[in-house]
């Protein structure tokens, strides 16, 4: 008789696959039957007015220069987590998945406590002459903010898995430090960072609690994408909502597949090493 992985795969592969559909691809086909039910002419007014291509070009280029910053600073920050030990270590580790739990709204108003003109960072910045709050930097900040863990989580775990052997037969070759860096550890890390990257790029396009409070929500310059389609509900201009919410669908489906690509890129390239 022919054994299965798991006792129950059927029963259990049913199971999940109804809670998929009613949970993800339900609300997923929703959106999509209301959007396509403007038809391509409606559609296209709606997601290329003046005011919707203003709103992505700061959720854009916010969440870029957030994963951009991630991208350096989650990368320091697991590179420190996992070479040195240092009095706090494990705090600080266990810090980094604070906004995992944190709500993303108590996120917010702590940022903009935190960033606005009497607040104890934004007083600083405010005398060398840096706004943060209710600014396109502020939203940065937010989206950083959110979408740290996902570098370090993701290429944490491959600094641990490093072997030693390959730094020290560099080092016993003569090569320098940050040539090894660079030619060793580096190529290493590629499919993982890239990884951490996209994920954090789509974290930071979808997210919505912790900017409403320090973006200052100004139309054409500091209000984002998921806002604008929040304020469609509110009129309840369910289509329109749904044609704007589409383009983020679309693009975490961009996403996601660059995503799945690079992971399992990262897994054969782990597997012939």
């Amino acid at each position: 008789m022919r054994r299965r992985v798991l006792p129950g795969l059927p029963l259990s592969l049913g199971l999940t696959l109804s809670y998929v559909g009613l949970i993800i691809l339900l609300p997923i086909c929703a959106l999509v039957y209301k959007a396509a039910s403007l038809g391509p002419v409606a559609y296209w007014e709606i997601v290329s007015s003046p005011r919707a291509i203003a709103s992505y070009r700061v959720t854009g280029l916010s969440a870029l220069g957030a994963t951009l910053f991630n991208l350096f600073f989650g990368f320091a920050l697991a590179w420190v987590l996992v070479r040195y030990r240092f009095p706090g270590r494990r705090l600080v580790d266990a810090i980094v998945d604070l906004p995992f739990a944190l709500p993303t709204a108590v996120a917010g108003i702590a940022l903009t406590s935190l960033f606005a003109a009497n607040g104890w960072f934004g007083s600083a910045l405010a005398g060398i002459g840096i706004q943060v709050a209710y600014t396109p930097l502020g939203i940065m900040v937010a989206m950083a903010f959110t979408s740290l863990p996902f570098i370090v989580r993701t290429v944490q775990p491959v600094l641990e898995d490093l072997d030693p052997a390959l730094e020290e037969g560099a080092q016993s070759l003569g090569a320098s430090d940050l040539s090894i860096f660079f030619r060793v550890i580096l190529p290493l890390l590629g499919p993982a960072l890239l990884a951490g990257v996209s994920l954090s790029f789509a974290r930071s396009l979808g997210e919505f609690g912790a900017i409403i409070f320090i973006a200052g929500n100004l139309p054409n310059q500091t209000e984002i994408t998921a806002l604008l389609t929040y304020i469609r509900l509110e009129e309840y201009d369910y289509q329109a909502a749904a044609a704007i919410a589409s383009v983020l669908l679309i693009t975490a489906f961009v996403m996601l597949a660059v995503t799945n690509i690079l992971q399992a890129y990262g897994l054969r390239y782990t597997q012939k090493g």
